[in-house]
């Protein structure tokens, strides 16, 4: 399988804000400053971006699949004010902890979707999170893990052992210039 250039991104405190109480409307999804630029950037340098987030709250109730999806076509309508360039691909585990899927971060079935719905490898790609888990995630296929210290980022920063060779950046936008130097 061939290798491109891929960024893999994390979404809730990555590119929008968190909330412990869940994201669960499109009224609630709101990019973190300089996000959606940052992904402008890497699509007009040539970069795959994919997506790979746990949306348990659609497990527990809190929100549909159909809301989920107006999340994303927001998040879509706003990069397509930057660029005319789409995200290439969103994968989610709509799963509750401990139900057993091979999808939840940080197991490897997101992606094990991505890289066979792209058609590429992702060794030696970036992938970047907030969280331990997405660290973890990128792991299972030899990606580069980049830790942001936004939403959860500066917590886990603090409060988790990071895998070695993790890098570690303020925010999005940040990493995304180091990214593109």
């Amino acid at each position: 399988m061939q290798t491109e250039k891929i960024v893999v991104l994390d979404r809730d405190g990555v590119i929008n804000l968190d909330s412990d109480n869940y994201i669960k409307s499109a009224d609630e999804w709101i990019p973190i400053e300089g996000s959606i630029e940052a992904i402008a950037k890497l699509k007009e340098a040539g970069y795959l971006v994919a997506i790979a987030t746990n949306q348990s709250g659609i497990g527990r109730g809190y929100f549909s699949e159909d809301i989920l999806a107006e999340m994303h076509q927001k998040f879509r309508d706003l990069l397509s004010e930057k660029t005319d360039m789409d995200i290439d691909l969103i994968t989610y585990c709509p799963h509750q902890p401990g139900e057993g899927c091979d999808c939840r971060k940080p197991e490897p079935g997101l992606l094990n979707q991505i890289s066979e719905q792209l058609g590429l490898g992702l060794e030696n790609c970036w992938m970047v999170g907030d969280s331990l888990k997405d660290l973890q995630l990128a792991l299972t296929h030899r990606m580069q893990p980049v830790l942001v210290r936004t939403g959860k980022g500066s917590s886990t920063e603090i409060n988790s052992e990071l895998p070695a060779g993790t890098v570690v950046f303020d925010d999005l936008s940040t990493a995304v210039k180091h990214m593109l130097q």
